[in-house]
């Protein structure tokens, strides 16, 4: 398994990394539009959609985004969207996590599907928009979700006593959630050292604008990227599913991995708009 996963991760890097890197943001926003449309084809399957109903949500979430691209949106200031799209996932993300497991199956499918496919859509743009502002601004947004999880995980490890929600992760504690929110914030300020003031990350843009609201937006994202974790668990429980799909061997699916972010880049487009 380990194998697996190691083999995995390169062949994602090998893919992603250059993309990524490249002067023009259109190969990465090509990936990511892939990477989203396959997203919808497993929240199709993780909400009792067939096959056939599951690839056609996978090619309208594809058009969806390709359609925006098309019209310009990349570079369109949308503040006002980003501001309800992230209002929208901190509200629902609380009474989703309130209402637990059980509930999510009494939400009706006509509210479930669109939803999850509309958030997918949003983050997209969110990534896509990130992209084209700078690397820089994209990479910030990623480590700070790469950096909340990989301090829970050690902090779990090490000093987990406390659950977070036993019934949809039981693996998560509090202490873990600290440790994720000390990494952050002690990557924001290294950050913010290393590349400046004028620097081009999210964290530098922040600190321009209000430099006492650093800690709080980093902390909010960090917040929102372990609700996004816990939704996508919530799910996968309800449906009976270890993994979204088997996509990535050794690592799951497309939603295990970008799961996350889907809370997490709508807010940060909404920082970097609001603040500018």
């Amino acid at each position: 398994m380990l194998r697996t996963r190691i083999l995995t991760a390169i062949v994602l890097l090998a893919i992603l990394l250059p993309a990524l890197f490249y002067r023009d943001p259109a190969p990465f926003c090509a990936l990511a539009l892939v990477m989203i449309a396959a997203g919808a084809w497993e929240w199709g399957r993780l909400n009792q959609c067939g096959q056939a109903a599951s690839v056609a949500l996978a090619v309208v979430t594809a058009g969806v985004c390709a359609a925006a691209w098309q019209a310009g949106w990349l570079t369109a200031p949308f503040a006002a969207l980003w501001t309800l799209a992230g209002g929208a996932w901190v509200l629902a993300g609380v009474l989703l996590l309130r209402r637990g497991v059980a509930g999510w199956a009494g939400i009706p499918a006509a509210l479930r599907i669109p939803g999850g496919l509309l958030a997918l859509c949003l983050a997209w743009l969110a990534v896509a928009q990130a992209r084209v502002i700078g690397i820089g601004f994209l990479l910030s947004v990623l480590t700070l979700v790469w950096m909340a999880d990989i301090g829970a995980y050690f902090s779990g490890r090490t000093f987990g006593r406390r659950k977070l929600a036993p019934g949809i992760s039981p693996g998560k504690s509090w202490e873990g959630v600290y440790g994720g929110a000390i990494g952050v914030l002690l990557l924001a300020a290294g950050w913010i050292l290393v590349d400046g003031v004028a620097g081009g990350n999210l964290y530098s843009r922040i600190w321009r604008a209000a430099p006492w609201l650093v800690p709080l937006a980093v902390l909010l994202l960090c917040a929102m990227s372990v609700v996004g974790d816990l939704v996508e668990s919530l799910v996968k429980r309800s449906a009976g599913a270890k993994d979204s799909s088997g996509l990535l061997p050794g690592h799951g699916g497309v939603l295990d991995r970008v799961d996350a972010l889907l809370p997490t880049l709508p807010l940060a487009m909404m920082l970097y708009c609001l603040l500018a």
